[in-house]
């Protein structure tokens, strides 16, 4: 079975995910303004993202790195 390619939408959040950004709140206005969603939405998209095979290929430091964040989180719960 082929893996589906990573829509335009999932490499913006990609995109987005991997910017630099002074203040929390700059962040959820370009997800808002940039994507046209709401941060809780970007969130769900981008944990869905952390699990594709597509997304590592894309974006692997990127990825990785997030999934290590992902899991030292779930460590401490």
């Amino acid at each position: 079975m082929d893996a589906s390619p990573l829509s335009d939408r999932d490499r913006a959040v990609l995109a987005l995910e991997a910017r630099q950004w002074r203040t929390p709140g700059a962040k959820e206005q370009a997800i808002r303004e940039e994507l046209g969603i709401s941060p809780a939405r970007y969130y769900q998209l981008l944990g869905g993202l952390l699990d594709r095979p597509e997304a590592l290929a894309h974006a692997p430091v990127l990825v990785n790195r997030l999934r290590r964040i992902r899991e030292s989180r779930r460590g401490h719960r």
